[in-house]
């Protein structure tokens, strides 16, 4: 059953490759996962259906991104493609050990490094996912204009064909017309961001050299990866300390974090409903009342 997967990597690597065991992998609520043994050369396979081929393109060129930075980790994309009714992915398989406080400061100075790398834009060269949301990335030179139609117009929109109360649209309208009050003395520039940087999203190799994976790549304010950590439990104060030490964060930033959260809160409203909607419009209102509004 393997077998194009065997070929596709036999071809990206000029190596030949065949299965010799294989281990289903748990933990994903989007794609199926297994680890592919042979020889001695190990891969990790993400599974899908086979119209999720360009998610799977996507993520490839995403962590080929942050691997041409040469600052955080990410796993190798090796190859992809289709076989019969399933999309797969093959990365390079990085066993991972457990991540305390020195790999979470490192990663924080890692991070900032990566952001460095800019662009003369917003977006980035392809669309990509969320999740499993679209998340489209048309290249934009404002990023309030970027902000607002590609990230949090995009979700609000979609939460409204998903039944969202007319309360959170009409709201969030009145938030994305005040989007410019939030910026009136900070102009980000585009640093390249992993777009998805929750805990779950990063952890440590055996040397302890931290390790991001399962991007949603952009080129937008780092302040928006910066604030996603903070969602979901958050990441140690030595990762916060180990960024601000490397590249600093504008005092105003404090004012920004929900802002940047909310993209992720409708995201997860339009991805599995339930208790996030009521989330998203606490954000809101929120939001909209550190504006007097």
């Amino acid at each position: 059953m393997w077998q194009a997967i065997e070929q596709e990597i036999t071809a990206a690597t000029g190596v030949p490759f065949r299965v010799c065991d294989s281990t289903a992998i748990g933990g994903g609520c989007i794609n199926d996962a297994v680890c592919l043994r042979g020889g001695d050369r190990t891969f990790f396979v993400k599974l899908n259906r086979a119209e999720r081929l360009s998610m799977f393109e996507a993520e490839a060129a995403g962590l080929a991104a942050i691997r041409a930075t040469d600052t955080v980790r990410a796993p190798e994309p090796v190859a992809s493609g289709i076989d019969g009714d399933r999309s797969w992915l093959a990365l390079e398989f990085i066993e991972f050990t457990t991540a305390g406080g020195e790999a979470e400061a490192r990663l924080g100075e890692q991070l900032a490094a990566m952001h460095r790398a800019g662009s003369d834009r917003f977006g980035w060269v392809r669309d990509n996912t969320i999740g499993s949301t679209p998340q489209p990335n048309p290249w934009t030179a404002d990023w309030l204009q970027f902000l607002r139609e590609q990230r949090l117009g995009f979700q609000l929109a979609l939460a409204r064909e998903n039944g969202a109360a007319s309360r959170l649209v009409e709201r969030g309208e009145l938030l994305l017309a005040s989007l410019p009050l939030f910026f009136r003395d900070y102009r980000p520039a585009p640093s390249l961001l992993h777009g998805d940087l929750w805990g779950g999203n990063w952890s440590a190799d055996h040397q302890g050299r931290p390790v991001v994976y399962d991007p949603a790549v952009y080129f937008g304010d780092r302040e928006a990866d910066l604030a996603m950590t903070e969602l979901f439990g958050g990441f140690s104060e030595r990762f916060y300390r180990a960024y601000a030490s490397t590249w600093p964060l504008d005092r105003g930033y404090s004012s920004r974090q929900a802002l940047y959260n909310l993209y992720h809160i409708l995201n997860h409203f339009n991805l599995f409903g339930g208790s996030y909607e009521r989330q998203a419009l606490g954000m809101v209102e929120q939001l909209l009342a550190e504006l007097g509004r």
